[in-house]
């Protein structure tokens, strides 16, 4: 794979042709508008841009549908481009192993490098969506006539697809998440860490597309009805139907907002308190500077992205709440001393793949080392900003103890200003049986994917987070 065209080209899809084996290669410049067809090219692009690229996948898909290439898609057809891109991430290594299995002379050479992602797409919506097979067959070999490479292979792409479709159970049936759509690093990385049960289960549960959670205000049980939502042991809302979420009620009036149950957790057990003075570091995009907003303290929410503090505010300003603005490094904030800080440090957000399949492709075991130095980094100065007696919350939304349960031991051997506050079980109602497991014999939180089972896929699950509280002893 290499780099697929820009998503902002303007041009529309013009080198759709006919079926036929035998038409002349001029037919594929006649312009044959089909139904769906610019949404499956545009979704290409966008798995090009991800695997090939490895930018992540909200960032391409809201550059898309911020140009003026997605202008004359309607609203349909846009969210069609979405299912396809993220489905094909989400399984991307079932998908390449159903065609390699299916080409025992492997992908040709000559067929040019978006040729494999025009197949992994159309294989996706064979396998994953609810498209009837012709028309997944149909527009995926339009494609592949369309690309000046590849369409003389449209009679292998055409009976390629066609096998799939007749080979869907097998090919379902024979899924083994952790081995196929899981990373080596990764997989390898959780068995030695969790164990190969919960290895597999944290891999099951990134299979399925994960429903939304989001945090209210105040009268969870009125919100919960009015939602339609299921309210979860952590005291988050978790959405039962599929909509827009600002067409929902109370987004606009501010009484909510999105928030994986998980990522809720970190501020809970901050435990902010009204008046006190509360550091958010590396705040953006604000849910957990919201949290402590709400409590009534003094919150000063600080990131170095300006974009993503320009989100936060717009998210503030609908929530009705405020909170003192820093677009500075974490690392190089020095006001302070505060009564209670809150660092949400960057990571490789393993932790987030269920609502972010991208992350397992797009990240490497390389990416790791420098996100740890940070990390150290910035828990170290952290600790420097709290007053005697202050109160510190470190997590991260990753599933590698490097970056959670190492950073904190590390950190206790060689500064002894800190200790330990473990989090308590009755502090939360969050400690129900449910997840009962996710406190750490030390005391520390570790939440992973596979938490919260149900029956209904889509209401299973959290990110998987890390957490642990501190204590400034002098």
């Amino acid at each position: 794979m290499v780099p697929s065209k820009r998503l902002d080209k303007t041009e529309h899809f013009r080198k759709a042709n006919s079926m036929n084996d035998h038409a002349h290669e001029d037919d594929a410049d006649i312009a044959v508008p089909t139904p769906g067809l610019e949404a499956r090219r545009l979704a290409v692009d966008i798995i090009a841009d991800t695997l090939d690229r490895r930018l992540a996948l909200d960032e391409c898909l809201q550059r898309l549908f911020g140009s003026s290439a997605s202008a004359l898609l309607p609203e349909r057809d846009q969210g069609l481009v979405r299912a396809i891109a993220v489905v094909t991430i989400r399984h991307f290594g079932t998908l390449r192993r159903a065609i390699s299995d299916r080409l025992p002379q492997g992908m040709p050479r000559q067929a040019g490098h978006n040729f494999e992602n025009i197949l992994i797409s159309g294989a996706a919506q064979l396998l994953f969506l609810d498209i009837p097979d012709h028309a997944a067959v149909d527009l995926t070999v339009r494609l592949v006539q369309a690309d000046r490479l590849a369409r003389r292979y449209v009679a292998l792409a055409n009976g390629l697809l066609r096998r799939i479709a007749r080979e869907k159970t097998k090919i379902l049936s024979s899924m083994e998440p952790l081995t196929d759509d899981t990373p080596v690093w990764l997989a390898d990385r959780w068995r030695a860490t969790y164990g190969e049960e919960t290895a597999r289960m944290i891999a099951e549960a990134h299979g399925h597309e994960p429903s939304v959670d989001i945090t209210v205000k105040s009268d969870l049980e009125m919100w919960a009805e009015r939602l339609d939502a299921a309210i979860l042991p952590t005291g988050s809302l978790r959405l039962r139907g599929r909509a827009s979420i600002s067409d929902l009620p109370g987004y606009a009036e501010g009484e909510w907002w999105v928030q994986d149950a998980a990522a809720a957790l970190p501020a809970k057990l901050l435990a902010p308190q009204k008046g006190e003075k509360i550091a958010d570091l590396c705040a953006a995009p604000g849910g957990k500077t919201a949290q402590i907003a709400l409590s009534g303290a003094i919150v000063t929410a600080v990131d170095r992205s300006k974009p993503r503090l320009e989100r936060l505010i717009v998210n503030l300003e609908r929530l009705k709440l405020s909170a003192e603005i820093r677009a500075i490094d974490a690392a190089q904030f020095d006001e302070g001393p505060f009564d209670a800080i809150l660092l949400d440090a960057p990571c490789s957000s393993t932790g987030t793949i269920r609502r972010h399949p991208d992350v397992a492709w797009v990240k490497t075991e390389a990416d790791l080392a420098k996100l740890i130095a940070l990390q150290t980094r910035l828990l170290e100065h952290a600790v420097s900003l709290l007053r005697p007696g202050g109160r510190l919350v470190y997590c991260t939304c990753s599933l590698e103890p490097e970056e959670g349960e190492q950073q904190i031991e590390q950190l206790l051997e060689k500064d002894h200003s800190v200790r330990r506050m473990p989090f308590l079980a009755p502090e939360l109602p969050v400690f129900s049986d449910e997840l009962a497991s996710a406190l750490t014999d030390h005391g520390d939180l570790r939440t992973l994917p596979s938490m919260l089972p149900h029956s209904d896929a889509r209401m299973a699950g959290l990110d998987g987070f890390f957490a642990a509280r501190l204590i400034k002893v002098d």
